[in-house]
């Protein structure tokens, strides 16, 4: 039986959510091992005149501390 836990964060980007969530991934695996997976629970943009300008992702990554 594994031991999971799951955190919570904030990620964005300039071209898309994909990239976003790319971007939370990439960071979380700097200090996190053992990355199972990644749950988008919200998204969201920011406009200035009328254009997208950044895309935000709020994601649970969830990992493996024990076995």
């Amino acid at each position: 039986m594994s031991i999971l836990k799951v955190i919570e964060l904030l990620a964005s980007s300039e071209k898309s959510w994909e990239e976003a969530t790319r971007n939370a991934v990439k960071t979380a695996a700097k200090t996190v091992k053992g990355i199972r997976s990644v749950y988008i629970q919200e998204q969201s943009a920011v406009v200035n005149g009328n254009n997208v300008t950044e895309f935000r992702v709020n994601v649970k990554i969830t990992f493996e501390v024990a076995k």
